[in-house]
């Protein structure tokens, strides 16, 4: 009877283990086929990339990789399944590609219509003896043969023109590229656009009707650009973290990531947060009658005025562009914005962002420790220590970078799938190699 008892026992704690792991299998679900989805159909439709490929390079890691994905070219959506779940994301021309997290039937197209009307910019050429110098670099970079990552393309200015540029078999300078949080610096543009116009006030506190009565209320636009505003948050790509489950759970990121409660006294303690990105993009696209109406806005006032053709700057199921993650450039575009901002905010001598702004996009949160400005990395903490303190730059997940060197006239740009947790190391020996060939 004892060993009958003792079994019953045993077998109940294993059924409470498994239905335990099962439910919070299910829970990652959402996460797993989502960032199949999403990210393959972007590649696909967006990049032009062979499914194959991407699935190889870009989606062969954790549990991602056991998904089973299904690319339907007739509508242009893909379809990610594992085990009993599974999501889909659709490809919409000049909108990009977005998540259909719970909803039933496919988006309507739509119109955009300043997609592919302007005239191509290309970029000078520059001084041919530096160019051969930083040749090995930019072959031995994309060949994997001096760096420990998997850059797709490579592109370097100084003094605004060209002297370097390098790509992957299977990508070119016409191939658009994801930004990951690079996105975030194309977001303090859009800010920037908007104060410089008189429509917005980054030191007034925002006016948000979910936090009138707490708190919350005293959160600035600034706060929320240097990541200072007092929300819990966390950043962790490696599990049911709040980043993950509002990039491939949500239908309005912003307001997902606006819910939180405080868990600091805003202004006062830095930590990274992509949810602050997304509330402060939904305030912007809140400006706009509609989606189209705020992407109009950016491709007049941003993306036309730097001769980028094609941005693609995608959106969750609310319309809101996902300012934290999902844009899609080639790297002569990237490059292009880096520019703008090394050249304090101005394109062939027409101002574009209001005067003083790159020096407060520059400007360290008080709590960052010189590591952060308003939506732009520093490097007045040493991050990387063979290269100039001046250095700022747009950094993204899986090592996507816009390195601004004002100090050397020099914007780098560096694209591509560098998991590695060294890739901050690998880049300041790359960075130390260019600016030796400097």
């Amino acid at each position: 009877m004892k060993n009958k008892k003792t079994l019953g026992i045993v077998l109940a704690v294993l059924l409470t283990a498994l239905l335990g792991g099962g439910l919070y299998l299910d829970s990652l679900m959402p996460i797993i086929t989502g960032y199949a989805a999403k990210n393959l159909a972007s590649a696909v439709f967006v990049s032009g990339r062979d499914q194959a490929d991407v699935e190889a390079k870009d989606l062969h890691f954790s549990f991602i990789k056991f998904n089973r994905n299904k690319v339907d070219y007739e509508n242009r959506t893909v379809t990610s399944r594992f085990l009993w779940r599974k999501s889909t994301a659709q490809y919409r021309d000049g909108y990009g590609v977005t998540l259909l997290r719970g909803r039933k039937g496919l988006l309507p197209e739509g119109s955009l219509s300043f997609v592919d009307t302007l005239p191509a910019k290309p970029l000078p050429a520059g001084d041919s003896a530096l160019s051969a110098r930083l040749a090995p670099i930019a072959g031995a970079l994309v060949r994997d043969q001096a760096y420990n990552g998997t850059p797709y393309a490579f592109v370097i200015l100084h003094q605004g023109k060209l002297v370097a540029e390098s790509y992957r078999q299977g990508f070119s300078r016409d191939t658009r590229l994801l930004s990951w949080s690079m996105a975030k610096s194309f977001t303090n543009a859009a800010v920037g656009l908007l104060s410089g116009d008189g429509r917005l006030d980054v030191h007034a506190p925002m006016d948000i009707p979910q936090w009138q009565k707490d708190g919350r209320k005293g959160i600035t636009l600034k706060d929320l650009m240097q990541m200072q505003s007092g929300l819990s948050w966390n950043e962790d790509y490696g599990s049911r973290s709040d980043v993950n489950l509002m990039l491939h759970r949500e239908t309005d990121m912003g307001l997902y990531a606006l819910s939180k409660p405080l868990e600091y006294e805003p202004g006062t303690h830095w930590y990274y947060s992509s949810g602050s990105t997304n509330i402060v993009m939904r305030h912007l696209r809140g400006l706009f009658d509609s989606e189209e109406a705020f992407l109009g806005y950016l491709h007049d006032r941003l993306f036309a005025p730097l001769g980028i053709r094609d941005a693609c700057f995608e959106s969750d199921l609310s319309g809101t562009p996902v300012g934290s993650s999902y844009l899609y450039l080639t790297a002569r575009d990237y490059a292009r914005f880096g520019q703008l901002y090394l050249d304090d905010g101005c394109v062939d001598g027409k101002r574009i962002l209001p005067e003083g702004w790159v020096d407060y996009s520059k400007t360290p949160a008080s709590d960052s420790q010189g590591r952060y400005g308003a939506f732009f990395w520093l490097n007045r903490d040493g991050d990387y220590p063979d290269a100039p303190e001046d250095l700022f730059e747009c950094r993204g997940h899986d090592g996507q970078e816009i390195f601004i060197i004002p100090s050397k006239e020099l914007v780098v740009v560096v694209l591509g799938y560098s998991p590695k947790p060294d890739h901050v190391i690998e880049w300041n020996r790359l960075l130390k190699d260019i600016l030796g060939a400097l």
